[in-house]
């Protein structure tokens, strides 16, 4: 069932699968958080601070959409990868025609729900009257595209499902890439205003979706489904729905608990703000590798769960969070050199340059708790677990965000850093116990 667009992680050296499947991934996520810095700038610098503020109070919604959707393709992903690693490839094929299906009727609901909630979503928000119109006409775009978001997450996760996270990474880059090109040329040089910000970003989503699919019929026949396969399968889309909603309630903790956490700082004035603002740029480059071989983790364990290969199971958990410590000391070294100048692209201001760094030096260790809660989280989805990745996100998020209430009033910016300790290491003492269970004896 393998060609030379899947891998099959169920043999062959283990590091070798982990990284090569975690580098595309980590590529593709620091170019993403590289491009919507600079898709800010074009907003802020051609359309001014209106249409900037706009751009960022839509941000949250359009969070929360992209992980309802996100977590529904990623359950169906860790399905694809378990039939992919067990020779069936009809299950494979199923799982795709069920999701595409309920995804048509799914996204067609998100969008007219978004076009009709969007004045109570303003309201909410309290968004002020200078920017409504601006920031309604960009949400009501946005939900136009949920289609295309939708089926790019589906099918980007299918293509990772049996093995292949080159690809998507080639789509997001082009897509990124066409984007940005539209925004000078639509908002820099024809001066069009942020709505048609709202229509480059739909249009490039819809290039990339078209992508994935001409690639999937051209190179991948395993994905490749005849117009009479479209159908839902019943248990399938139960099952589905039971990995994808846990996941997407997951995912939905952190930037509830994140929205909290701000609140926290923007009652200490303008430099912690600043200071703050930086930091989590820092912060999310710093993460996200240790997502993505969490990521790689999750798909090389759903592979062999499904063939049966139990040791092979737990020599890559091993080898996953050998990898994630490996990444840690390189970061801490490289962060320890940089971490004055990177702090120094943000402000010239000495005082938040030096809250920043105060900062950073305590993470320069913390970042090693979730290495291990990144890739304990990668484990319990391989082997389908989705409600204990729940309960981790939670128990972490939740004691993060009491401790910066108690914490920063005294310490200031170095409390959210004691702070994401304590979560992090509550998290560590309630999954790992049960981690090192399931690695004895479920696997």
């Amino acid at each position: 069932m393998s060609s030379s667009h899947t891998r099959d992680m169920t043999r062959g050296p283990i590091g070798r699968h982990l990284i090569a499947y975690a580098v595309p991934l980590v590529l593709a996520n620091l170019f993403q958080l590289a491009y919507n810095a600079v898709d800010s700038m074009i907003v802020g610098r051609f359309i001014g601070k209106d249409g900037l503020a706009a751009v960022g109070t839509a941000s949250p919604v359009m969070n929360f959409m992209v992980l309802g959707v996100s977590g529904l393709c990623i359950g169906a992903s860790v399905i694809m990868s378990t039939g992919f690693g067990a020779g069936d490839e009809e299950k494979v094929k199923k799982e795709l025609a069920t999701v595409s299906v309920f995804g048509v009727l799914f996204s067609l609901c998100m969008t007219v729900l978004g076009l009709l909630i969007t004045p109570w979503l303003l309201a909410v928000m309290q968004v002020p009257e200078e920017i409504r119109a601006f920031t309604g006409g960009y949400l009501r775009i946005i939900f136009l595209g949920i289609p295309f978001t939708f089926f790019y997450n589906a099918l980007s996760g299918a293509m990772k499902s049996v093995g292949d996270s080159a690809t998507p990474l080639k789509f997001v880059i082009l897509s990124s890439v066409l984007n940005g090109v539209l925004d000078l040329i639509f908002i820099g040089y024809f001066k069009l205003g942020i709505l048609c910000a709202a229509v480059t970003t739909v249009f490039a989503q819809g290039v990339s979706c078209a992508l994935c699919v001409w690639y999937i019929y051209s190179r991948i026949p395993l994905l490749k489904l005849s117009p009479g396969e479209f159908r839902m399968d019943g248990p399938m889309l139960r099952e589905t729905l039971r990995y994808g909603s846990v996941t997407a309630l997951q995912q939905a903790c952190q930037p509830l608990g994140k929205l909290f956490i701000q609140g926290a700082i923007n009652s200490m004035g303008v430099d912690m703000m600043a200071a703050f603002n930086a930091v989590t740029r820092v912060d999310d480059f710093a993460f996200t590798p240790e997502q993505n071989i969490a990521n790689s983790m999750t798909t090389f364990i759903a592979q062999n769960k499904g063939a049966g290969n139990t040791e092979r199971i737990r020599k890559g958990t091993v080898r996953g969070l050998f990898i994630e410590t490996g990444y840690w000391g390189i970061l801490a070294i490289v962060l320890l050199l940089i971490r004055r100048p990177v702090m120094g692209c943000f402000t010239d201001d000495p005082r938040i340059i030096e809250i920043g760094v105060s900062y950073l030096n305590l993470m320069v260790i913390f970042y090693l708790f979730p290495a291990f809660t990144n890739g304990i989280q990668g484990f319990f989805r391989g082997l389908g677990m989705m409600k204990m990745t729940l309960l981790g996100t939670f128990i972490q998020i939740s004691v993060r965000t009491v401790f910066v209430y108690l914490l920063t009033p005294f310490m200031g910016l170095d409390g959210v850093a004691w702070a994401c300790v304590a979560g992090w290491t509550l998290m560590l003492l309630v999954q790992a116990p049960w981690c090192a269970w399931c690695y004895r004896k479920k696997v």
